[in-house]
């Protein structure tokens, strides 16, 4: 088994690295909260005190962090990933960050003789935890291959998807297509209550209908109709609104980059925004339904809660 480091114990990095440590992995871990950082000891990680105690000697280091300035931070600031770990070890960020950081980090580690890939993970607390994420790797075919390995404990499908950015490529995509769905199942879903259907009974004709998607089954945005609905716990985050609005907002600008055009996107971005705006950046995103609804009020959310 592996000696690993992983820097950010959040949300996500927290199940994950427990699951490397379930598969009999040596993991090292470090956050700057202490809340996290107890989170991941009680899953068997050993949290240290510093980027430099947790990749001393690591085979792998992964990365899993809001933004793109912490990854960018954490690798280049005093005492971050570039300055301390091995030169053998392989760097993965599984972080969601703009292309061009992805590409930095690519060209950066390259510049130093460390191997990089770009790593971003779909499916979301549950996923990390069930260890059931897509994995999207990018990089050289080498590197990819080997994280293959490494990334397998938390994954449920694994993608080695071409050379350098292409996993981040793939992942804002992907959140592109999820948060334009969820936009149309808000919409949709207020349209159905407002001509007088019940929400279970919608959901069950949309659920095997053409209407069908995953914000459909997970987030569907009324209490009661799916277990896993932040609608049931008054809009409490599974994905929050300001973490949506930057995935959202990095998968616009490189469609602007390339020439891609984006109305869709662009309106789903602007509700985030709003919602941000209003003081709801920690809600869940699936509270943009609210902005569907003839008087601004949706069943299952109390602003006042």
């Amino acid at each position: 088994m592996s000696v690993i480091a992983w820097i950010g114990l959040g949300h996500m990095g927290a199940p994950m690295a427990g699951n490397l440590v379930a598969a009999g992995h040596e993991v090292r871990g470090f956050d700057v909260a202490a809340e996290a950082a107890a989170d991941a000891s009680a899953r068997g990680v050993r949290v240290t005190a510093s980027v430099a105690e947790a990749v001393a000697g690591a085979e792998a280091v992964f990365t899993s962090l809001p933004r793109s300035e912490h990854v960018r931070a954490v690798y280049e600031g005093p005492g971050g990933v570039w300055e301390t770990a091995p030169a053998t070890a392989l760097l993965l960020d599984t972080s969601t960050v703009d292309v061009e950081t992805s590409r930095w980090c690519h060209e950066q580690s390259a510049a130093r003789g460390i191997r990089f890939v770009d790593a971003p993970v779909s499916g979301g607390i549950a996923g990390a935890a069930a260890g059931t994420l897509t994995v999207m790797l990018g990089g050289e075919a080498e590197a990819t291959a080997l994280a293959r390995g490494f990334v397998e404990p938390f994954a449920g499908h694994v993608f080695e998807l071409g050379g350098a950015t292409s996993g981040i490529a793939a992942k804002l995509a992907n959140n592109l297509m999820l948060f334009v769905s969820l936009l149309g199942v808000a919409e949709g879903a207020a349209l159905a209550a407002s001509l007088g259907l019940d929400p279970q009974r919608f959901f069950e004709v949309a659920a095997v209908s053409s209407g069908e998607s995953w914000p459909l089954r997970t987030w569907y945005p009324a209490p009661g109709v799916v277990p896993t609905s932040p609608a049931n716990r008054n809009f409490d985050a599974t994905f929050t609104a300001a973490l949506a609005e930057k995935d959202l907002s990095f998968a616009v600008e490189a469609a602007g980059a390339a020439g891609v055009r984006t109305p869709a996107a662009r309106i789903a971005l602007d509700q985030f925004e709003r919602l941000i705006g209003e003081g709801y950046g920690a809600k869940d995103c699936s509270l943009i339904a609210k902005f569907a609804s003839p008087d601004g009020r949706i069943a299952g959310f109390d602003p006042q809660a």
